[in-house]
């Protein structure tokens, strides 16, 4: 219903401050949504076709970030390096404690794991009310729940969640933050 890219963009950070890692980046819709500036922007996907589709999206929006392909688990890239690392809609792969612990090891000191992975509708259409009954019952709407900080804290990461109101609808945002 023309919604997904805009729920992806309640992880965009509000001022990056450096270089950012999208994890599964997919056709690199949100990179190609993400500021330009004089930090880099980088994409990881693991799927081959995944990462063709990128280049040719990112080519034609005239954006130009670095695209990887790798696995969350074994991340190809300096410790310390990363002031963000943002992930939309991941499959289970995120809470693995290799990925968190990747996330953790690459992430600068005070550096953040931004996760969007539900969203509740709140529209009024009957395809809005479609839409949450389905998300309802594909496990993707739903309240933040405690226990999904307990991964992040066994990672090092101090987690909070975040409720980005948009106009049709609330979309979570779990944040973990690298302490200094």
């Amino acid at each position: 219903m023309g919604q997904w890219r805009k729920w992806q963009s309640a992880a965009i950070p509000s001022s990056p401050i450096g270089d950012l890692l999208e994890l599964g980046s997919g056709p690199g819709h949100l990179l190609a949504a993400l500021p330009q500036a004089e930090h880099r922007n980088v994409g990881l996907e693991q799927s081959t076709q995944m990462l063709k589709l990128a280049q040719r999206n990112l080519a034609q929006s005239g954006v130009a970030p670095m695209l990887t392909q790798g696995r969350a688990q074994a991340l190809p890239f300096q410790s310390n390096h990363f002031s963000d690392i943002i992930a939309t809609f991941p499959s289970e792969y995120i809470v693995d404690p290799a990925t968190l612990a990747e996330a953790f090891r690459v992430l600068q000191p005070r550096g953040e794991l931004v996760i969007v992975g539900l969203v509740q509708i709140t529209g009024d259409s009957q395809a809005d009310r479609f839409a949450a009954w389905l998300y309802r019952f594909i496990g993707q709407d739903g309240e933040p729940r405690d226990e999904w900080k307990i991964p992040l804290q066994e990672a090092g990461f101090h987690p909070r969640f975040e409720i980005i109101e948009q106009e049709r609808a609330r979309v979570l945002r779990v944040v973990g933050l690298k302490p200094e």
